[in-house]
This record gives structure tokens, C-alpha cells and sequence, in this order.
């Protein structure tokens, strides 16, 4: 599994600079004990990357509270962000973070930073509860801030099929997916309050699709969906009961949109049926005069 992960990332993604990582589990997988950290599942990524040709990368997260986040009993799952250290990119530590104790926006006009980095958003919110917790992180390329937040929305198991014996399929779980975008939105628009100009990337699997009423919330009129830019026979991350689905996504602010270059569904998982991931990695190219990549990769 790790060394399927590490050919993915060196081969097919090129080694980005930023990776959004998710569905990691803590040291000893499905044992339900009380253990949540996870530094061994990272230094064996981080090890297994470099064994396939690219040593460059640290790793930043926050360990959940047992059992606290859903997924497999005993897994204690969770997002974190692996960064490429050779790209002159550096992570703005604020120590502190934990499962419970949330992050904010501080700072003064024109120079947002957050008070814990990396830092989960609102973690005691209910919108939360047997849910994945947003994950906070501040970086700095030559001077300037950027501000990742990667999320793993609620779960659509539960929702009735799309093409299933009742129309309209009654959508048991988008409730609560649209009280995490209003979460993560409401955090978004406290950094642009302090500075219009940001540079913001919200990410991961979000559960939902970029039309739905959830993504329409977390963009919010101020963040672009990158997956709203493919060709429709593109728009996909997912393929669940034959229907291919764009569950998965990275938006970004207006201060990155002179930076954009393009964006892609790296389309090497979910149709296949040896697939590392069910999901589909995304992988967005900004200009900054050097290449940062910003992608997400998944389990």
C-alpha cells in the first residue's frame, strides 16, 4: 500500500509541493485500543516516497481523539499535509494544536496568520461529531502566506441511491455537510476580512458534488472550484454504483487566481479495479514563477 502511494506521488503526480493527505490512520491501524498517534504511518509514507525517488518531505497533523472522527473503530483517522522541504517552501509553525482546542484568525489588515498552524477549525462544533475535523495550515513561499485547509466532509452512506426507486433520492446526510462548508466558509471569510487578497486552498473529499448545495455554501461567491473548469466527461474523483462522481476538489481565492494554471483529476483509481485509492487524486498547478503544486491525494 505505501509503496503503491509513493509511485503515485513521485510518478504520476511528479512530487508536488503540497499534499493534502487523507484517511490516515494512527500507528497501529484497526487495533481499538486508546493509541491515536500516527508518526509511524507517516514516516513509513515519507519513507516509502523516498524509496521511490524523492526524499524531500516533512509531515504536519494533528493526532483526533479516540474514536472521536469516524471511519474504521480503532483507526482514528484523520488529514494532514505532507510539503516538499527543496522547494524553498517552509510551514509557518504555531505550536500548540490539538483535537480540541481550535484555531483562529489573528493578526493585523493585510497580514492574516493563524494562531495555531497547523490547527483544526471549530473541532468541538457538532457539525463535527464522528466527523472528520478541518485541518488548518499556514506556509510561506518567499515571503508570502498561504493558507491550506483540508477537510473530510461527512459521508454520503446513508443517502438514498441517485437513480434508485425513490425520486427525488432523499439525502439523509447533506444536513450535515452543509453545516461543515458554513463552518469552513465562516473561517475563510475571517482571512479575507483581514486581507481581500489571500492566498486560501480549501480541499479534500467533501463528500458532495461541485453543483450541490454544500459546495455552493463553502464557495460562498469568493472561492473558484477548479473542478468547475474540466470538460464535463472529466468531472469526476469517484465511481459509486456505476456513476461517476466529482466528490473530491480544491478551491481556491481570488489572490490565487492570476497564479492558476491548470487543474486536473488524475483519473488513475476510481474506475480501476486495482486502484491504490477508490478516489481519484486532484492536482492543481499554480505559478509562482517556480512550480507549486497543490494536490490532494487520498487513503
Amino acid at each position: 500500500k505505501f509503496a503503491a502511494l509513493a509511485d503515485l506521488v513521485v510518478n504520476h503526480l511528479h512530487s508536488p509541493d503540497i499534499l493534502a493527505v487523507e484517511e490516515i490512520q494512527d500507528n497501529n491501524g484497526s487495533t481499538n485500543d486508546t493509541v491515536v498517534a500516527a508518526d509511524v504511518t507517516y514516516t513509513m509514507l515519507i519513507d516509502a516516497i523516498s524509496a521511490a525517488g524523492d526524499p524531500g518531505y516533512s509531515y504536519r497533523q494533528i493526532d483526533p481523539a479516540d474514536d472521536q472522527d469516524g471511519g474504521e473503530p480503532g483507526g482514528n483517522i484523520r488529514q494532514g499535509f505532507l510539503y516538499h522541504r527543496g522547494s524553498g517552501l517552509t510551514f509557518y509553525d504555531m505550536p500548540g494544536g490539538d483535537a480540541t482546542t481550535p484555531t483562529a484568525v489573528v493578526g493585523s489588515p493585510g497580514a492574516p496568520h493563524l494562531s495555531l498552524s497547523p490547527g483544526r477549525i471549530d473541532p468541538t462544533n457538532p457539525a463535527f461529531d464522528s466527523s472528520r475535523k478541518p485541518l488548518a495550515g499556514e506556509f510561506v513561499l518567499r515571503g508570502e502566506h498561504l493558507f491550506v485547509i483540508a477537510n473530510h466532509f461527512n459521508s454520503k452512506g446513508g443517502d438514498d441511491p441517485l437513480f434508485g426507486r425513490f425520486q427525488p433520492p432523499v439525502l439523509a446526510t447533506e444536513a450535515k455537510r452543509l453545516q461543515q462548508a458554513q463552518v469552513v466558509k465562516n473561517f475563510v471569510d475571517s482571512v479575507l476580512a483581514l486581507d481581500p487578497e489571500a492566498w486560501v486552498i480549501v480541499l479534500g473529499d467533501l463528500n458532495d458534488f461541485q453543483f450541490s448545495a454544500a459546495l455552493t455554501t463553502l464557495a460562498g461567491g469568493v472561492l473558484t472550484n477548479g473542478m468547475d473548469g474540466l470538460t464535463e466527461s472529466e468531472r469526476y474523483s469517484y465511481v459509486y454504483d456505476g456513476n461517476s462522481q466529482a466528490l473530491d476538489h480544491i478551491l481556491y481565492s481570488s489572490g490565487l487566481s492570476s497564479r492558476f494554471v491548470s487543474y486536473n483529476s488524475v483519473h488513475v483509481n476510481a474506475e480501476f479495479a486495482d486502484g491504490v485509492s477508490d478516489h481519484d487524486p486532484q492536482l492543481m498547478l499554480l505559478d509562482f514563477a517556480e512550480r507549486l503544486f497543490l494536490p490532494l491525494i487520498l487513503r
